[in-house]
């Protein structure tokens, strides 16, 4: 097992750095400069040299490259071109908030996904497996941006139960915080938990259909025990995988769902970066979402190498 994490981690780390140049050399090549942003429309072309001067832009790319890296590994991601303040300052700020956000659509879409993906499978053909199949079809059907412009419609200006959009930190009002996170959770979470659910009911009708299985029953044990003993476990395995990937891409799918609730995450600084052409900024949340990405991924596999031994043995 301690081997197989090593293994995991040195390929983690090789692709961390894999995106890191990538992410570098993809807004370097992006049309615009920098400079003439910062320095206004009536700068004459002594300032905005000496603004690239002052930024380090007018040296080769190898060594802009070089330093960047280095300040990176050291943890330092910069200033922001445009306001100066330091972009780990503005991550650490942001990145709570679009955490909580992900964790309450994961809670929301494994809560609905897993049981009814049981359900499903075990009931078969019958009237629950026909509605739940409905539901995810539904599920998958709509879009996030489209569940969410409903739910604001429908909960808050027409019951008018919930606040629409806005943002309150919890410490201060944390009622009306929860409030201002459901929509915005439930939308992102119904979108997930048609993903969740078909793919825990087609592994749990595969599981169910093995040898081990009908062995399992023909000792006399209850279906009970069956399903939820000796079927959930293997069943779990690709749901996991599916959750992870769901989860990491929650971190930078959340774009849409923030504006619309007005929810200050990781989203408002990347647009805010992309619209000023502010690169550090830019780097900053697009190497975090990143690696977050890639760490999630790292979690996934662990786990599934825990409920299947073959996969570390392989």
């Amino acid at each position: 097992m301690a081997q197989y994490i090593l293994r995991r981690l040195i390929a983690t780390a090789v692709l961390m750095l894999g995106v890191a140049s990538l992410v570098f050399i993809v807004l370097y090549l992006i049309p615009g400069d920098v400079a003439s942003i910062i320095a206004g429309e009536r700068a004459t072309p002594e300032q905005v040299a000496n603004i690239r001067r002052a930024l380090g832009l007018d040296r080769p790319l190898h060594i802009q490259y070089l330093d960047w890296l280095s300040r990176v590994i050291r943890g330092d991601l910069g200033k922001s071109l445009i306001s100066g303040r330091p972009v780990m300052a503005d991550l650490i700020l942001q990145l709570p908030r679009t955490i909580e956000l992900m964790v309450s659509s994961l809670s929301i879409a494994v809560a609905i996904g897993v049981p009814a993906g049981i359900l499903a499978a075990v009931r078969r053909s019958r009237v629950e497996d026909l509605l739940v199949s409905f539901v995810a079809l539904v599920g998958l059907s709509l879009p996030n941006f489209v569940v969410g412009t409903l739910l604001a419609m429908f909960f808050g200006l027409y019951l008018q139960w919930l606040p629409i959009s806005g943002f309150v930190p919890f410490e201060q009002d944390p009622v009306h915080h929860l409030k201002l996170l459901v929509m915005p959770s439930v939308a992102l979470g119904l979108s997930m938990a048609g993903v969740v659910m078909r793919m825990t009911r087609s592994t749990m009708l595969e599981v169910l259909g093995e040898d081990y299985i009908r062995t399992a029953r023909a000792k006399g044990l209850t279906e009970r025990v069956v399903h939820y003993r000796h079927a959930l476990k293997n069943a779990l395995i690709p749901v996991v995988s599916v959750i992870g990937v769901q989860a990491g891409t929650l971190l930078g799918g959340t774009v849409i769902i923030e504006l619309i609730f007005n929810w200050p995450g990781l989203s408002s600084l990347l647009i805010r970066g992309i619209y000023q052409r502010d690169a550090p900024l830019v780097q900053g949340v697009v190497l975090l979402i990143s690696g977050a990405f890639i760490l999630i991924n790292l979690i996934v596999d662990i786990a599934n190498s825990y409920l299947d031994p073959r996969i570390r043995y392989g």
